[in-house]
């Protein structure tokens, strides 16, 4: 794959991801902005602004390590899936089933999956690794608004 290419498509598929993942949660927000909610919460504003970044972030991420399809790089792509999929099912789970408890549990085994990501990337390319870091930040911050939420609203 060419390099401009992966690195078009691989922000596009993560874009793409969270922009369906977005659309099929829609009709839920208006419950979610009705739940008791911790005071660090942030304004609604920022989550897709953050999310924006983010994704971006993981497809540059991607096309950093993806080069000739080594085995290395194919574990690489392996857990970027996973954590892609996992963070997609995520938002259905806490927004549209709002089942926070279980999506609690989704998001622990989720960030553990960032991590191995992170270590892989790491591994093939620092950078690549590196820019997973405020995804990591923001995952275990989306963990301690989910628990609060869960607690706030039994």
């Amino acid at each position: 794959m060419k390099k401009i290419t992966r690195f078009i498509l691989f922000p596009a598929a993560a874009l793409a991801a969270g922009g369906i993942s977005g659309f099929l949660t829609k009709d839920a927000m208006q419950a979610y902005d009705a739940v008791n909610k911790p005071a660090l919460t942030p304004p609604a504003i920022v989550f897709p602004i953050v999310w924006t970044i983010l994704y971006v972030l993981m497809g540059i991420s991607m096309a950093l390590v993806w080069e000739k399809g080594s085995l290395q790089e194919r574990q690489a792509l392996a857990l970027w899936t996973v954590q892609l999929a996992m963070n997609f099912c995520w938002s259905l789970i806490f927004f549209n089933a709002q089942a926070y408890g279980v999506a609690l549990l989704w998001l622990i085994v989720l960030w553990l999956v960032i991590l191995a990501m992170i270590v892989v990337f790491y591994s093939l390319r620092p950078l690549a690794g590196l820019l997973q870091l405020p995804y990591l930040l923001w995952a275990a911050f989306a963990g301690y608004l989910n628990f609060m939420i869960w607690q706030l609203n039994p």
